[in-house]
C-alpha cells in the first residue's frame, strides 16, 4: 500500500507521468497506476476534465494591429526571398522561375462538333 502511495504521490506533484511511472517501476498493466489514482488520489475523477481555449486578451485593435505587423513583415521576406531568386537565376542562369504561359480558353479558339 505505501509502495502505490508513493507512485501516486509522484505523479499527481507531476515528477512522473503514469506511464513513466509504469515504466520506472515495472508496473504492468495499462491502466494499474490509472486505479491508483483513482482509488487513492486526491484529485478529483468523478466529472471529465474540459479543456477549454482560454480567453484571448488582446482586444480586436490590438489583434488587427499585430496582424498587420505580422503581414508587412511576411511581405518584406517573400521580397527578399524574390530578390535572392532573381539574383541567383541572373548569375548562374539556374532558371528557378517557372515561365507563365496562360492556360487557352474553353469557350475561344475552334470547336469541335
Amino acid at each position: 500500500m505505501g509502495f502505490k502511495l508513493a507512485v501516486v504521490s509522484q505523479v499527481e506533484k507531476g515528477e512522473l507521468t503514469y506511464k513513466q511511472a509504469q515504466k520506472a517501476y515495472g508496473i504492468q498493466g495499462r491502466s494499474t497506476v490509472l486505479v491508483w489514482l483513482r482509488k487513492h488520489g486526491s484529485l478529483d475523477w468523478s466529472r471529465p476534465l474540459v479543456h477549454t481555449m482560454p480567453k484571448s486578451k488582446e482586444t480586436p485593435a490590438q489583434q488587427i494591429k499585430r496582424l498587420e505587423k505580422e503581414l508587412e513583415d511576411e511581405r518584406l521576406k517573400n521580397q527578399v526571398l524574390n530578390k535572392m531568386v532573381d539574383r541567383f537565376d541572373r548569375e548562374y542562369n539556374a532558371g528557378l522561375r517557372k515561365k507563365y504561359l496562360p492556360k487557352p480558353s474553353r469557350s475561344s479558339g475552334n470547336k469541335s462538333k
